[in-house]
């Protein structure tokens, strides 16, 4: 049964146009301004952005990117979470990630880097990937075992963990211990059917991941492995959590993945949040199916990489 908290929550967000005092649901077309996009995004965090106790936030410049170190006290300082944020490949960024990751790396107890690849369309395909294993491999370059980094990521940066963890296949480096992918875009061709079943239900914006897709994938083919994860070599790939809402258009983009997964032989776990939106555990602890789904994570995450 689902708790009333959880249904509260997800009928605002998924009627924030109301609050806003817009009748329909935001529409998205390749007239949409992206600037406009980023900018909601910034400001949407807000009630978000308030750091646990204890958390120290330092920004820096690596491999010509943005940024941050959210470092929980007393954490190890030899073992990370590599986080990839989520935007669509379009938005997204260290400012507006920095309150819901550091509730995480809070969680774990584990330091955890957040960094701001190249964004789309004014960088489309493969900058996103380049840079992320640009990052992974500045992070062994300078000390950090491949044992001790875990990668993390929701929505759009799901995909992309999931895609950079390809990368490294294909290139022959060590991969990380893991990696957890909430709610993960991994099918830019948008062919799933939970792309049209769970269209009026999803939080996002109305045909916004079509218009994502093709201004993320420029004149590369969607199904490109390296693009849509989904349709690549998913053997050998490190142990897996898959968290995908139920009422989210990316629903099937988490599911199928986890099930070709384990058909190749990956050690992965997928967990279904029944009548769950977008990315839901990241509202921990506003209700309880977000904080149930969050222990989950933080579980497998210690398991992994604990702290100690």
């Amino acid at each position: 049964m689902i708790s009333c908290k959880a249904r509260l929550f997800n009928w605002l967000i998924l009627n924030r146009h109301l609050l806003r005092g817009k009748i329909k649901r935001e529409v998205f077309d390749f007239n949409t301004s992206i600037p406009g996009f980023r900018e909601q995004c910034e400001k949407g965090v807000t009630a978000w952005s308030k750091l646990p106790p204890g958390m120290q936030v330092q920004r820096q410049t690596l491999e010509g990117m943005t940024t941050e170190w959210l470092i929980p006290e007393g954490s190890d300082p030899a073992k990370i979470i590599l986080y990839f944020h989520g935007g669509g490949y379009v938005a997204g960024s260290c400012s507006d990630h920095r309150g819901i990751i550091s509730k995480l790396a809070w969680r774990t107890g584990i330091q955890t880097l957040i960094f701001e690849y190249r964004l789309a369309p004014e960088h489309p395909f493969p900058a996103a990937v380049e840079d992320s294993v640009s990052i992974y491999r500045h992070l062994l370059s300078t000390g950090f075992y491949s044992q001790n980094i875990l990668f993390a990521g929701e929505s759009a940066g799901g995909g992309l963990c999931l895609s950079t963890l390809l990368k490294i296949k294909e290139q022959a480096l060590e991969y990380p211990v893991a990696a957890v992918a909430i709610s993960p875009w991994t099918d830019l061709t948008c062919s799933g059917a939970s792309y049209k079943t769970k269209n009026k239900v999803s939080a996002a914006p109305l045909n916004s991941w079509y218009v994502f897709s093709r201004y993320y994938a420029g004149h590369h083919d969607p199904a490109h492995p390296l693009i849509s994860p989904l349709f690549g070599d998913l053997s050998g790939l490190p142990p897996l959590l898959i968290n995908s809402g139920e009422n989210d258009e990316l629903y099937d983009d988490g599911r199928l993945f986890a099930m070709k997964a384990k058909e190749a032989g990956v050690n992965v776990i997928f967990r279904k949040g029944e009548g769950m939106i977008h990315c839901y555990p990241l509202m921990a602890p506003m209700f309880r199916e977000a904080s149930e789904a969050m222990d989950e994570i933080v579980t497998f995450i210690r398991k992994y990489v604990g702290n100690g």
